[in-house]
């Protein structure tokens, strides 16, 4: 895994995304490249805005008990798997807005550091530890990225 939080593997990870193009075909899936970067962007906006209320109790348990390791476990994501409802992506979406969106986000996330991220708790899973978070945050790009061939 790359760390997140760190200048020189955070800046691997945008010359990825700045490889990327409108016209970047999926290797799987359906989302547009566009789509795939607003489809990142869901992870930050839960982190950095309200624009996603937190679960309720009985849907953060669930989240917890049956998501929270695939997420922040260090097995990597399975093609075409079922994403949350938020996640989903079926209008188009400015490539640019969403790749600068997420750039931007990747960026303040390194700033803040792991330690900000030491037992901060996540909308849907609770508490995490600031690897249980580099894990979330990078392992879903890199599973886009990959999906993309970049």
């Amino acid at each position: 895994m790359k760390n997140m939080f760190d200048a020189k593997e955070l800046a691997l990870v945008i010359d990825r995304i700045n490889n990327l193009t409108p016209e970047t075909e999926r290797l799987w899936g359906s989302m547009t490249a566009a789509q795939m970067l607003a489809h990142c962007n869901v992870t930050y906006d839960m982190d950095f805005t309200d624009k996603y209320p937190k679960p309720n109790f009985v849907a953060r348990f669930l989240l917890k008990l049956f998501v929270k390791s695939t997420v922040v476990g260090n097995k990597p994501y399975k093609r075409n798997t079922k994403t949350a409802p938020q996640f989903l992506m079926k209008d188009n979406k400015d490539f640019e807005v969403e790749k600068i969106k997420l750039i931007k986000y990747l960026q303040r996330v390194q700033d803040l550091g792991a330690t900000h991220y030491e037992g901060r708790e996540s909308n849907s899973f609770g508490i995490l530890t600031a690897n249980e978070w580099n894990i979330m945050f990078y392992k879903h790009l890199d599973h886009h990225l990959s999906q993309f061939g970049v």
